[in-house]
């Protein structure tokens, strides 16, 4: 293994092949701080060729390879199990963008630059690049594509894999797959692009990609509005989508609890309302025409949501900073739940509509199951995604709690399938729902999966135990 390191080291250059362990540290405990793995090494290349280099050698002396973007991951996909046997891979040396077309409206990145950083580029282009996520400012582009990230722009402007034309991608063998096409049509044959994207590095390493831009909106506006039910903030979606179409870009839902744990812990970050309200709703709009345009869009929504009573009341942002403080409200509720304590995260998508039977339903097998339980139910409602997680009872011990978590995952998950949902609709799968999604998958598609892994993987070197 000496050897190999050694290697490693003239590929890449000693300095950027790390064995100590303080300085190994960072890189191989999760963002969670829930699990910390093992690494012979932790290796930071700086070019596609100094990457495919150390995926050569990996392979050649069958070393586990394990991607790493900006390690913000929430599922265990991106930090090593315990053994010790693989390499962390980090990519955050290769932070460059390479090319803007604003003609074709593309922008070429390489894996490892922060997606602020890409949002900042787009603006200074004149464009705008729309994935947008909590963590946008330690996430890098790498991971988003690896994960399929989704954000709070996903009804507009869709996942991170509709935002991407072509890849760059080191396969497990260590050969270099230079599909850099700024193409939004290109019929020849497998998309292997789309195999890349989601598949978490267990498949290859992604170094670099092409992404969309988009015009700048000359216009953005936010209301926020209160509701009795999940199933009234569905007729506000419908009502909003036909009044305003594209122009509606988000729509997020949050229930009281979610703000009442805001208010408990950000306590400088006030409700818009004097009174309570079990659900509510953060819009945006997004237009390229004028401002004077979204606000009568706006103000139309607004009017029929409220002469129809599917809404109590709503504010709309006067100013980037009502605006700000708006999504703030929104942005500190997994914030404000990890200050309450530990809890059961869950990243599930049902079909929009039923969103609302969902939740009555979980909701009911939970407290049978689990009496006290505290739901923390927010997320994207315009595409069916919700953090639909669940806290410990108050006074109860958190710890207690947590122990009961594969109980508790069953009742949520179990109620996903139903539903014809999925377990996992922005985060990925990585180690934590690797087994899970063996319960949920028909065995044709977890062959089918299998099959792809062990052809683009035969030595099982890329992200082992990740996935599947």
């Amino acid at each position: 293994m000496n050897d190999f390191l050694e290697q490693c080291r003239q590929a890449v250059g000693a300095p950027h092949v790390i064995t100590e362990p303080a300085d190994m540290a960072g890189y191989l405990t999760d963002w969670r701080r829930r699990f910390t793995g093992r690494a012979q090494a932790v290796i930071r290349p700086s070019t596609t060729e100094e990457v495919a280099a150390i995926v050569r050698l990996c392979n050649e002396f069958r070393v586990p390879v394990v991607p790493q973007g900006g390690n913000t991951g929430l599922v265990l996909g991106s930090v090593p199990d315990e053994s010790g046997q693989a390499i962390v891979l980090s990519l955050n040396r290769m932070n460059r963008i390479r090319a803007v077309d604003t003609i074709n409206n593309t922008m070429t990145v390489e894996a490892g630059a922060i997606l602020q950083q890409v949002q900042v580029a787009a603006a200074d282009a004149g464009r705008l690049f729309p994935l947008s996520l909590a963590a946008e400012g330690s996430c890098t582009i790498g991971g988003n594509l690896a994960t399929n990230a989704g954000g709070t722009a996903v009804l507009r402007y869709g996942n991170t894999r509709e935002l991407c034309l072509g890849l760059e991608v080191v396969t497990a063998q260590g050969e270099i797959w230079n599909g850099l096409r700024g193409l939004r049509k290109d019929n020849t044959g497998y998309d292997l692009r789309d195999l890349y994207i989601g598949a978490e590095g267990t498949l290859g390493v992604i170094t670099a990609a092409v992404m969309k831009l988009f015009p700048q909106p000359k216009v953005r506006l936010t209301a926020f509005a209160a509701m009795q039910s999940a199933d009234d903030a569905l007729q506000l979606l419908s009502l909003a989508q036909g009044k305003c179409g594209a122009t509606l870009t988000g729509f997020e839902l949050m229930s009281d609890f979610c703000l009442a744990l805001v208010a408990k812990h950000f306590p400088q970050l006030k409700s818009p309302f004097p009174d309570r309200y079990p659900q509510y709703v953060l819009l945006e709009l997004s237009d390229s025409e004028s401002e004077e345009h979204a606000n009568a869009m706006l103000e139309a929504v607004i009017t029929a949501a409220l002469e129809q009573e599917v809404i109590q009341d709503a504010v709309v942002a006067s100013s980037i900073a009502q605006s700000k403080g708006l999504w703030n409200l929104r942005e500190h509720i997994p914030l404000a739940q990890a200050e309450e304590g530990k809890n059961i995260k869950h990243d599930i998508s049902v079909p929009i509509s039923r969103i609302g039977d969902y939740i009555r339903m979980t909701d009911q097998r939970l407290q049978e199951s689990f009496p006290g339980c505290r739901m923390v139910t927010f997320g994207h409602l315009g595409d069916g995604n919700l953090h639909y997680n669940v806290s410990a009872p108050e006074n109860a011990a958190d710890e207690d709690f947590i122990k009961r978590q594969p109980e508790v995952n069953k009742v949520v998950h179990d109620s996903v399938h139903e539903f014809t949902g999925s377990i996992s609709a922005e985060h990925g799968l990585g180690a934590l729902k690797r087994d899970e999604i063996c319960r949920y998958k028909s065995d044709i598609e977890m062959g089918l999966m299998r099959a792809l892994k062990q052809a683009l993987d035969p030595k099982n070197i890329m992200n082992p135990g990740k996935v599947i």
